[in-house]
């Protein structure tokens, strides 16, 4: 377990890196929402969140340890919820580390751009630290109930995984406006990552137009 948190550290951090160093910034600004490329990272880190989480419930299932922790605790209600609170500590921990290494990380890559560049002062960018924190906790959640729902570590961490990277990628394929609208307003990725600042533009002025009569 201590590897995956490690590895969503790890995996969260690098791809914000990377996504921060291919910007190309000027003097006049950058192109697109610095803090949303900063945090790039959730997209990779998100999945080893979601494997953790259920590997907590389901390694009990396939071992059949979950029966002498019934034993020893009666109430499943006590058990799970048990079991969500130290998820949500792990995550948090993990979470924090991560978010503010990839915040770090944008900061040093990219340019001094004076109140542009990612600051934790800034309200939006503090913002979309803490939603972001929290977005990872709830897919642990969402993984650790699906995994205590089909008792299956392969089958539980597909199917979170679908919804986080196919039920989008479909979206996009249908013609219906409504229905499109409704496939993203469900996806827990689309959901849970509005909290992040949406994508204005901090690029350079656009040649200028021509003069109003």
């Amino acid at each position: 377990m201590l590897w995956l948190l490690l590895g969503t550290v790890a995996a969260t951090v690098a791809l914000s890196t990377v996504a921060t160093s291919v910007v190309h910034c000027t003097a006049s600004g950058c192109g697109g929402d610095t803090t949303k490329v900063a945090l790039m990272g959730i997209y990779l880190g998100q999945a080893l969140v979601a494997i953790l989480a259920a590997q907590i419930i389901s390694g009990e299932y396939s071992s059949g340890m979950i029966r002498t922790t019934l034993t020893a605790i009666p109430r499943r209600a006590t058990v799970f919820a048990g079991k969500a609170v130290v998820l949500t500590g792990v995550v948090a921990v993990g979470g924090t580390v991560a978010v503010l290494g990839s915040v770090l990380a944008g900061r040093l890559t990219l340019p001094d751009l004076g109140d542009r560049t990612l600051s934790m002062s800034d309200g939006p960018t503090l913002r979309a630290v803490f939603g972001t924190v929290l977005y990872l906790i709830l897919i642990g959640l969402l993984s650790l109930g699906t995994a205590t729902a089909v008792r299956d570590s392969a089958t539980s961490i597909g199917i979170v995984l679908g919804l986080l990277y196919i039920v989008p990628i479909v979206s996009l394929t249908i013609g219906d406006p409504h229905w499109q609208r409704l496939f993203q307003k469900f996806a827990p990725m689309n959901a849970g990552l509005a909290i992040q600042p949406p994508p204005t533009s901090l690029a350079c002025p656009s040649a200028p137009g021509p003069a109003s009569a």
